[in-house]
């Protein structure tokens, strides 16, 4: 007897963002916590075609950002570094007392490193051969 093969089906979702805010909701109810805000930004070329962005969100006295990205002509030229104090200044505008992320080990754990995060956990072989680092930053 074989398993059902699981379908994934891609569909975009008119509501755009129903999960995120189901949980929020979720969140917010159980914790008593209401003051979750989303975190967006980016850098664009003189063309106005985006370089660098940067998303995550803020709850609870903390900051979590998601996803870093900036394009590879612009790596290693500080481009990171102004998006990251950005969220940090932001975050602390916010009430935040510490960031938390994650990379991987082939991604940024020395950038990061160097903005003062600090290692707080690894998840060996995700993916397999490398890992998934969890990093924080204590704003206070």
């Amino acid at each position: 007897c074989r398993a059902p093969r699981s379908k994934f089906v891609t569909t975009i979702d008119p509501s755009k963002g129903f999960l995120e805010e189901s949980l929020y909701e979720f969140n917010s109810e159980t914790t008593g916590i209401y003051d979750g805000e989303l975190l967006n930004a980016s850098i664009e070329n003189e063309a106005g075609a985006v370089v660098a962005a940067l998303n995550g969100h803020t709850w609870g006295g903390c900051c979590e950002v998601l996803n870093l990205w900036v394009h590879e002509d612009l790596r290693g030229a500080g481009v990171g570094s102004a998006l990251m104090q950005a969220a940090e200044q932001e975050a602390v505008g916010r009430g935040c007392d510490q960031i938390v992320l994650w990379t991987h080990s082939f991604q940024a754990p020395k950038f990061y490193e160097k903005l003062g995060f600090q290692r707080v956990a690894p998840i060996p072989e995700y993916p397999i051969g490398h890992e998934s680092i969890i990093y924080i930053k204590h704003l206070t």
